[in-house]
């Protein structure tokens, strides 16, 4: 149980330290658990191994485990229009169930080599994702405007100018903002964009902060305050 605390803590530090909602505790008590249910599987039942009409599967609560825990996972995937998050989050807690388990009917050392490869895909295999991320031809960017005659189309002909294709375009109406845009109807449009050119991608979004009806941009979680925002402040 022991080294179920100290493996799962382990990943569980990781995600704490990169602020996700499945942190050091969580994964500590899904490990423990886990190996204290594949222990019970094993050993809890062992006054009915001699029995001649019971039949006894080890297996069986372990399955139980690696399927309920679906449920817990889904805790921590979140989703914002078309950009998803929490699904690493997710697989870690899933991965850290196995290793319990593991722990549990005597597997040390597979649980052992188990948790370095999931730190190694956590910590190393991050940054690698990040340099490649740069590179990515698809990206995502929410866009809240002012919903004034003839905006989407601007914002379309942006993206057509700098050879940016949309692949997916959705549109919230009724959106919640703040006070000093109260009165007016604000859309919040989401766009699903090809991008071949890294440089053309910051020019159509330096462009679009000229539009007097678009507040602001969300692209890679960073938030843009557009023109119409800023003169709402001055004013």
């Amino acid at each position: 149980m022991l080294s179920a605390v100290i493996l799962g803590g382990l990943i569980g530090l990781e995600r704490e330290f990169s602020n996700h909602a499945a942190g050091f505790r969580t994964h500590i008590l899904v490990c423990l658990g886990s190996a204290t249910i594949m222990l019970l599987s094993m050993y809890g039942f062992s006054d009915f191994v001699n029995e001649p009409n019971v039949r006894i599967d080890p297996a069986r609560l372990a399955a139980q485990v690696i399927s309920g825990i679906g449920f817990l996972g889904a805790g921590a995937i979140l989703r914002n229009g078309s950009v998803i998050s929490g699904l690493t989050t997710a697989a870690s807690v899933w991965v850290v169930a196995a290793i319990g388990l593991c722990i549990g009917s005597g597997f040390i050392y597979a649980a052992l080599f188990a948790t370095l490869l999931v730190l190694a895909s956590l910590l190393l295999l991050n940054k690698w994702e990040k340099h490649l991320m740069r590179h990515r031809r698809y990206r995502d960017m929410t866009v809240k405007t002012l919903d004034y005659p003839g905006v989407i189309g601007k914002i379309a002909s942006i993206f057509d100018e700098h050879g940016i294709q949309i692949i997916n375009i959705s549109c919230m109406s009724d959106v919640k903002i703040s006070n000093e845009h109260e009165g007016k109807s604000v859309i919040e449009l989401t766009f699903n964009l090809k991008v071949r050119d890294q440089r053309k991608w910051i020019a159509a979004i330096d462009q679009m902060k000229s539009l007097d009806a678009v507040l602001w941009t969300e692209s890679d979680n960073i938030v843009l305050p557009h023109s119409a925002m800023r003169a709402e402040r001055i004013g």
